[in-house]
């Protein structure tokens, strides 16, 4: 199956522990723009499409000290098409010393497209699987954001990777294709035992350590990763680490948080990067098990001040929690299941901002978590346009594509606001199964692929929702009206104008909370499908006002609610007899009124009967139960209710 993988990269200044939410979502979306600045200016090697990664023993010798690599890369590779050569990516400044293929010498060249193309020394055919083996060393030359960086922190030597977008040809002979993962990897990283200060090196890899071994004044530490992983994804680091770990219980299946961080933010890291666990058991208990728990889950601190969702350890400039919430998030939206698409970037990037909602959630309390729904919302209204899903032409502007308002913020939202549609029991059962979909898990997905798993969940159409919410535009703005007829009823009806053409009407469950004069308080969810639609329903308590959506789970913008006093008086001037009744109505009203139409509604909204005025409306037809006449006039909408039996 055809894979396409996009990926985020967080590039942030210094953040301090507890900075605002809002400021360091701007940073992330500021950052991964910037990195995909740079990805979309990078066109693939279409030399290295022939032929499938299957393994890599990657053994890297370094110092700290010094900016240089040497090594060997061994990779098991299977072919597409007869291959009489093999092309992997390598700048051209890394000098490949051999090439061998069961121990004996291939012939290569090193080009100035920055690839290595190695002879063979026979043909190997269409699904045969064979390996060789490159020895090279180099100073890398940093390309991307990054690359390969040797530098200090507090006067200490520390050398780190970050190969996002296509680094990692700057340090090891590789396939940079993102449509092939690797199956899985070996990382043996040599350095010196110790520092200049005597302090010990450190090494970190993805994957879970096998061992550290000792030959002489140099030490070997062996990772091993058996997930799919593209190149990108793979990272070291080295420098006098202090570490320490957190324990995730995994409902009996333990596995470490492994934190790696500098001496000099020891203490200060310590007290920040606990809540990892907490996050990390919400996640686990909202979706499913973290994907890689059968190796660990990591922070290694490196030179810059935000982050990258290496697989199995996120490198870390700072340990905020929104910081730590946001790459843990990834590893399940982004690492796990990857946007198909730049038109999909929502999956990956609305997901990971609502996952760090749900940490306020669930961590905050349920107002932290309304004042957070606020800030979206009040980022997504605005402007009056808008798609979550991407147009071609959006694709074209990488501004766009990571629109903080569209792409994170409504993205985030529309999650959220099909979690309230669903009910948390189906919507969160929908995203255990969209993640452990064998046709998406470890794999990509795109906005159809979620919409068949979360229809295919509930058992409900969500053409309409994703057509309103996603596909077009905007958002709209609501007029409730209410009153109270009775002591025993209160009448709601609703209507909306829309902020963008391309949405007739938002269809969505409206939540309304109902307020008594002696502090009661009533919650409805009204679903709402068409303009002026009315709801009757019971209450037990003489109304005092009503609120419109009172916990922000709306998008919507310049709302109003009032109290229907035209309509109650409107109300006393019509009758509508016999009622109850078993064929027709009678309804008698002013001279003075004109009625345009009359339309009939049973209690679940559906609209049964329309007509144009008529003193008689004949209910024959109709089953037997509770039925709404609603009567449109020149001076409002009028609403009845009337038993059929």
């Amino acid at each position: 199956m055809k894979k396409i993988f996009i990926y985020s990269f967080i590039f942030l200044p210094f953040i301090t522990f507890g900075q605002d939410f809002k400021e360091s979502m701007e940073l992330i979306r500021e950052a991964e723009t910037k990195a995909a600045l740079n990805r979309m200016l990078q066109r693939v090697n279409l030399n290295t499409g022939n032929y499938d990664v299957k393994y890599h023993r990657l053994e890297f010798n370094v110092n700290p000290s010094q900016a240089f690599i040497s090594g060997d890369v061994t990779t098991y590779f299977e072919a597409k098409e007869n291959l009489t050569d093999v092309t992997f990516e390598l700048t051209q400044n890394m000098v490949v010393s051999q090439v061998l293929q069961r121990g004996n010498p291939l012939s290569f060249v090193q080009n100035t497209d920055d690839e290595l193309v190695i002879t063979l020394d026979q043909v190997q055919n269409t699904g045969v699987l064979d390996s060789l083996t490159i020895s090279y060393s180099g100073n890398p030359i940093s390309s991307g954001f990054g690359s390969f960086e040797q530098s200090t922190h507090n006067g200490d030597p520390i050398i780190w990777t970050l190969s996002e977008p296509y680094g990692a040809k700057g340090w090891w002979p590789c396939k940079q294709d993102l449509i092939d993962k690797i199956d899985s990897i070996d990382v043996y990283i040599t350095t010196p035992i110790n520092n200049p200060s005597n302090e010990e090196y450190i090494a970190v890899a993805n994957g879970l350590e096998q061992s550290q071994t000792i030959n002489g004044s140099n030490k070997t530490t062996h990772f091993r990763h058996q997930y799919p992983i593209p190149a990108y994804l793979v990272a070291i680091a080295v420098t006098n680490y202090s570490v320490y770990t957190h324990t995730v219980p995994n409902n009996g299946n333990p596995f470490e948080i492994v934190n790696y961080v500098y001496p000099e933010n020891l203490v200060s890291a310590q007290a920040s990067t606990p809540i990892t666990v907490d996050i990390m058991n919400l996640f686990t208990n909202l979706f499913e098990e973290y994907p890689f728990a059968n190796e660990k889950y990591g922070h290694a601190q490196f030179g810059w001040g935000g982050g990258m969702e290496h697989t199995t350890v996120s490198f870390m400039g700072s340990f905020g929690r929104n910081l730590i919430a946001h790459e843990l998030a990834h590893q399940w939206f982004g690492n796990k299941v990857t946007c198909g698409s730049w038109k999909d970037i929502w999956l990956n990037e609305g997901f990971a901002t609502y996952l760090s909602g749900l940490v306020v959630e669930n961590i905050d309390g349920n107002n932290s978590f309304i004042n957070w729904k606020q800030s979206l919302n009040n980022s997504i209204t605005s402007q009056s346009g808008g798609a979550v899903y991407l147009s071609d032409t959006d694709t074209l502007s990488v501004s766009r594509i990571f629109s903080g308002r569209l792409s994170y913020n409504k993205g985030a939202m529309v999650t959220h606001m099909l979690r309230k549609k669903l009910g948390d029991a189906t919507f969160f059962q929908g995203m255990q199964n969209y993640l452990s979909d064998t046709n998406l898990s470890y794999d990509y997905a795109k906005t159809e692929d979620y919409k068949t798993v979360m229809e295919t969940t509930s058992g409900q159409d969500l053409t309409e929702f994703f057509n309103d919410w996603i596909y077009n535009q905007g958002y709209p703005s609501y007029n409730i009206e209410w009153n109270q007829p009775n002591a025993s009823q209160i009448r709601i009806s609703i209507s909306q104008t829309q902020s963008h053409p391309s949405v007739s009407y938002f269809e969505a469950p409206v939540p309304i909370r109902v307020l008594g004069t002696s502090g009661e308080v009533l919650d409805l969810v009204l679903n709402n499908t068409t303009n002026n639609e009315m709801f009757l329903r019971a209450v037990t308590f003489p109304v005092d006002t009503i609120l419109f959506d009172p916990e922000s789970d709306l998008i919507s913008r310049n709302n109003t609610v009032s109290l229907s006093v035209n309509a109650f008086e409107l109300d006393n001037q019509f009758t509508i007899y016999p009622n109850p009744t078993s064929q027709e109505i009678t309804i008698t009203k002013p001279e003075s009124l004109t009625v345009h139409k009359i339309n009939v509604y049973n209690t679940l909204g559906q609209l049964l009967i329309t007509t144009p005025w008529s003193n008689t409306v004949d209910l024959s037809t109709l089953s037997n139960g509770l039925f709404f006449v609603q009567l449109e006039t020149n001076q409002g909408v009028i609403n009845k209710s009337v038993l059929k039996n």
